[in-house]
């Protein structure tokens, strides 16, 4: 009995030993972790870069189905954040920083373990390389984990391995999963719109269209205006070859209004028009693929168009309508030339009276016989 109660004791002093030699490690840790994954870099950037699409593909979210999450009013770019609670993990992450389509930087907190985050994006042969970095200094349940798997590198690696497998599934099914279809010769209605407009290049429209339409969003909450639909773009100009596009980024009101002098927010009305009409369910990534679609129906069809401007595309449908980039819905409408119908030529006959007599012609100042 004395020997079982030694070694109890033995064993109690040696957990306690275990403990405090775990507590006291430093416990500062630098994890990376890469994949390849098949999507253009615009398109894998603008995914991770919005936080509403994490709990898709997020270990720690996907395999706990009791996960709650909630997110900041806007969950795209710099001080977008995501907050979740699940049966074992609880945790933020914000994001403080983001350049182009290259790189984000965050600040999470998983548990006690706070970190830094990193993101980039590079072009790579079949896709976009992503890689994923964390340095931070870990809690005591991490170093727990660490110290039977010897290192936070294993615990953490495991964790981002997982989650940028679960990224590159997602994407290569929401992403690569897209259709185009001519709808053929329609009439768009009128409609009144508040804008803003500017020169951009072509790559950085997604960009702008995050930041500009919340923005205008805003003013028409401020002010008590109506919206009245979809967000829309009109093309003014479009130069593919110098990517530079005059842009106007509209939000479609219910009653026409006048701005004041000097706002970068301006109103507008959409007069009616005929047009050739192009939906595209998908990636809004894919849209260079409906253009060349239509630029082929048009020539086929000897349709002309961009009288008054490029072309129209509405956001019918977009992630804040469906989390799922295979649901989304873009029409595209391209303003039909009018045909230009020939005036004909009317000819006058003049019959000569031989019997009537003629009068002189009579001259007057200045007039000349030849």
């Amino acid at each position: 009995m004395r020997i079982i109660k030694y070694l109890l004791l033995l064993l109690l002093l040696s957990f306690v030993a275990l403990t405090i030699y775990i507590a006291t490690q430093k416990g500062n840790f630098t994890v990376e972790s890469s994949k390849v994954i098949n999507s253009p870099k615009a398109t894998v950037f603008n995914y991770v870069n919005d936080l509403k699409n994490w709990p898709k593909f997020s270990s720690w979210s996907s395999s706990d189905a009791s996960m709650k999450s909630s997110f900041s009013p806007s969950t795209i770019g710099n001080g977008s954040s995501f907050t979740w609670e699940g049966s074992n993990d609880v945790g933020t992450i914000q994001t403080s920083y983001t350049k182009g389509n290259d790189s984000i930087v965050q600040k999470m907190r998983f548990n006690e373990t706070s970190s830094d985050v990193y993101w980039s994006f590079k072009d790579t042969i079949g896709g976009t390389k992503v890689t994923w970095k964390s340095v931070g200094k870990m809690d005591f349940m991490l170093k727990v984990s660490s110290f039977f798997n010897v290192g936070a590198k294993n615990t953490l690696t495991k964790v981002y391995d997982k989650s940028l497998i679960n990224l590159g599934k997602t994407l290569d099914f929401e992403n690569n999963s897209y259709a185009v279809k001519i709808n053929g010769i329609v009439q768009k209605l009128e409609t009144y719109y508040l804008r803003q407009s500017f020169t951009s290049k072509i790559s950085d429209i997604t960009r702008n269209a995050n930041a500009v339409f919340p923005k205008i969003i805003a003013f028409c909450k401020q002010n008590n205006i109506v919206e009245n639909g979809r967000p829309f773009i009109i093309y003014h100009t479009y130069d593919s070859i110098k990517d530079l596009t005059k842009v106007s980024f509209c939000i479609p009101i219910k009653e026409q209004i006048f701005t004041s002098e000097g706002s970068d927010i301006l109103a507008g009305k959409l007069v009616a028009f005929n047009a050739l009409k192009t939906s595209l369910t998908g990636n809004y990534t894919y849209k260079n693929k409906a253009l060349a679609e239509t630029a082929a129906y048009k020539t086929a069809k000897n349709i002309q168009t961009g009288s008054t401007f490029s072309y129209l595309e509405i956001f019918t449908k977009g992630k804040n309508e469906n989390l799922s980039p295979s649901k989304w819905l873009t029409e595209i409408y391209f303003p039909i030339t009018p045909k230009v119908v020939p005036v004909p030529k009317v000819y006058k006959k003049i019959v000569k009276d031989s019997l009537a007599p003629h009068p002189a012609p009579v001259k007057h100042e200045n007039e000349f016989d030849f």
